[in-house]
């Protein structure tokens, strides 16, 4: 109960994050696309609470509907590789043979590269938007969940207990479905909750370099790279979605680490 108490307060603030994403369209104060160019680039104040861009749309409208965004389409991302990824390496490490060879031997050509530079290329390849950036992450994000699911999988693959479902009579597809993957479940999904916040960061990234969300639409890595003209002139037009990105990257990071302890005391 200690332990779960310790991590609660981390659980109440990605919550939070979560509730604004959902519900982002009723909480928005102004409609984040309508343009006011004669109140444009006014600063913070107590109508605009974080002021507005240089096309007098309120920052703050933008940043809470850039949660619904930027959120959405990491968890739909960070869902289909860790589920992909934990699939292909769960057979290959309860099959083997020469289908775990191939899968492991193509893992590994898309491990050698740097993550974020094979993400740009392959998003600049693709002809850039948010759909585009999330598939290329998403090609070179299965390969670690593979790889770690492989590994558990290895290490319980001659369990009695996994012995017994055989002798039992059991198809390959029910041990796997019924016995394997929810021993492994919990391991991946601490990783997946690390990764979040990784995944956060290089979706805004590609967004900011011109790789993945376009305008007008709101998103936290979009409107940093719209702003980064004025920081000097108009600071809270980058610092409004940064500061955003930054509590929800910490948010989720913390909350990994706190839930890795929790599962670990567990056992």
């Amino acid at each position: 109960m200690k332990n779960f108490r310790s991590l609660a307060p981390y659980v109440t603030a990605a919550g939070l994050i979560i509730f604004v994403a959902i519900f982002a369209d009723f909480l928005t104060p102004f409609d984040p696309y309508v343009q006011d160019l004669e109140g444009a680039l006014s600063p913070p104040n107590s109508q605009n609470l974080l002021g507005t861009d240089r096309y007098g749309r309120d920052v703050l409208s933008r940043v809470i509907v850039g949660s619904q965004t930027t959120l959405c389409a990491s968890l739909i991302l960070l869902a289909t590789i860790s589920i992909v990824g934990s699939l292909i390496g769960a057979i290959c490490g309860y099959k083997g043979g020469k289908l775990d060879t191939i899968l492991m031997r193509l893992s590994d050509v898309f491990l050698a590269f740097p993550q974020m530079v094979f993400a740009i290329a392959a998003a600049g390849a693709l002809g850039g938007g948010l759909l585009n950036a999330a598939a290329a992450l998403a090609i070179i994000g299965w390969p670690k969940y593979a790889r770690i699911a492989r590994g558990l999988v290895l290490s319980i693959r001659s369990m009695p207990w996994l012995d017994a479902a055989k002798m039992s009579g059991s198809s390959s597809t029910a041990i796997l479905f019924v016995h394997v993957l929810p021993n492994i479940a919990g391991t991946i999904f601490v990783t997946a909750a690390l990764d979040l916040g990784t995944i956060i960061m290089e979706l805004a990234g590609l967004s900011f370099l011109g790789l993945g969300a376009m305008p007008p639409t709101a998103e936290w890595g979009a409107m940093m790279s719209n702003g980064r003209s004025m920081l000097q002139t108009a600071p809270w037009v980058i610092l409004a979605p940064g500061t955003a990105i930054f509590i929800t990257v910490a948010t989720f990071n913390l909350l990994g680490d706190k839930l890795r302890d929790y599962l670990s005391t567990q056992r």
